[in-house]
């Protein structure tokens, strides 16, 4: 294979930078010590944005990932336009991203402690909750309970799809049942906060972990300061919407540096399993509150309560198809002209 080479030049002709500029103090790092660093501005400590595929190796051990749910992909109910059709703006996103969905979830390891990790990205569509990202957290919740194993999620989105409608408000009860179903079997639920974590997320399942952290300078809030600001007519304090704040008010159990997070959430789940055992493995200890066995039934359950739901649901769309049918029958006989 010819090897290719390739140039990049600004528009006005300058040579393009060799390193990341920092978009709070200005700061030029080099690309390479930029990445070793987690994307982390060395000056001031920003914490830049990191998409899904990066932030996996971050927290994961290394090959311990095993992405599921890939399959689930996003339809278009609604047949919804705007600027664009829906199915052209997912594909834009999906080639941006390489990825399919604005969360990527699977089966994986933290410093040898079993777990499924779910981690969404704002950079595909804004991180927004469609049908796709519930169902496939709900997926997760339930491989969870089912293994009997912890569930982390790292959260980042700007809120509910737009173009799934009431669909994509609907995902914020879905996510809040799995949260449930794993609260009755009593399996651990870690949640990360990172810049933005906003809307329909902020208010279901990102906010409803055992244990609650986020990044520094991470902005989580439900509405936008400025939306905020019209509504009350007043100004708002120092800090609002930040991680630091949201500490500060008792939201938030911990902020930590994303160097710190992968150790951290090692501990945060050896310690809801009883610990760390005495053999010097790592792994986290045998105590555990629901056993798989019960975890499984409630799987199973939830599952079966799903598909008669599913099942209600389309016999009532039938029941309004065939109305609809009727009542054009009625206004246009079989045989005539329509009208």
């Amino acid at each position: 294979m010819t090897p290719v080479e390739v140039q990049i030049e600004s528009r006005n002709g300058a040579p393009a930078p060799s390193g990341w500029s920092c978009p709070e103090c200005g700061a030029l790092t080099e690309r390479g010590e930029w990445r070793a660093r987690l994307c982390v501005c060395p000056g001031c400590g920003h914490h830049a944005r990191v998409g899904a595929r990066d932030r996996i190796p971050q927290l994961a051990d290394p090959g311990s990932f095993a992405e599921e749910w890939s399959h689930i992909r996003t339809l278009d109910p609604l047949q919804f336009v705007d600027l664009e059709a829906y199915p052209e703006r997912t594909r834009a996103a999906q080639a941006a991203t390489g990825l399919t969905e604005a969360i990527v979830a699977g089966r994986a390891r933290i410093e040898n402690v079993a777990c499924v990790l779910a981690v969404m990205d704002f950079g595909f569509m804004g991180g927004s909750m469609g049908s796709v990202v519930g169902e496939r957290f709900f997926r997760a919740a339930e491989a969870a309970v089912a293994d009997g194993v912890p569930l982390v999620a790292v959260c980042s989105s700007g809120g509910a799809r737009m173009q799934e409608g009431v669909l994509s408000l609907m995902q914020m009860a879905k996510t809040t049942l799995a949260v449930d179903m794993l609260n009755e079997t009593r399996t651990p639920y870690v949640a990360v906060l990172v810049d933005p974590c906003t809307g329909g997320v902020v208010a279901s399942f990102a906010t409803l972990a055992d244990i609650c952290v986020a990044e520094p300078g991470a902005r989580l809030y439900f509405s936008g300061p400025r939306v905020i600001k019209e509504t009350t007519r007043e100004e708002l304090p120092e800090g609002f919407s930040s991680a630091e704040r949201n500490m500060a008010l008792g939201h938030l159990d911990a902020v930590v540096p994303r160097a710190e997070l992968r150790g951290r959430l090692a501990s945060y789940l050896r310690l809801l399993k009883g610990g760390a055992r005495d053999d010097g493995s790592g792994q986290a200890g045998d105590a555990w509150w629901g056993a798989t066995d019960v975890g499984r039934r409630v799987v199973g359950e939830t599952r079966r309560a799903a598909l008669r739901a599913r099942r209600r649901v389309g016999g009532a769309r039938r029941v309004v198809e065939k109305a609809a049918r009727r009542a054009q029958e009625m206004v246009s006989p079989p045989g005539s002209e329509p009208q």
